[in-house]
């Protein structure tokens, strides 16, 4: 990828957070993160970002309600044990343009990032 990303990512498991983060950074992303809900709706107006990766169970909700709350809209990308097509749908119908099933790969992390870009074309935060 060519381009670095502002990304925000809300994930209540620490290794998880960690590790996440971490792996953005090192792939020369911008990392802001939260571990539940309420702080990323206090922490998100604080400073624009181009991605959002949301865990979809929170534990003060969820990463739906999560992505309902949010605006200006960032391209949404949802990490998430649940995966039914149900989980799906509700993923899809609150604004997520991607919903992976952990555990995921990082080929599968990087190839929505880069659909992000393509996305986002000229109006990334950077």
């Amino acid at each position: 990828m060519n381009r670095s990303l502002k990304i925000f990512v809300v994930e209540n498991h620490a290794d998880t957070l960690t590790y996440l983060c971490r792996y953005l950074e090192q792939q020369g992303h911008a990392v802001r993160s939260a571990r539940d809900m309420q702080s990323a709706l206090r922490v998100f107006p604080e400073e624009p970002v181009d991605v959002l990766i949301s865990d979809i169970g929170l534990p003060d909700g969820d990463g739906w309600e999560l992505l309902r709350n949010l605006e200006p809209k960032p391209f949404a990308i949802a990490i998430s044990g649940f995966g039914t097509g149900t989980d799906l749908r509700k993923s899809q119908a609150a604004g997520y343009r991607e919903h992976l099933i952990k555990p995921f790969l990082t080929e599968d992390l990087d190839a929505v990032l880069e659909a992000a870009v393509r996305h986002l074309g000229g109006s990334l935060s950077f």
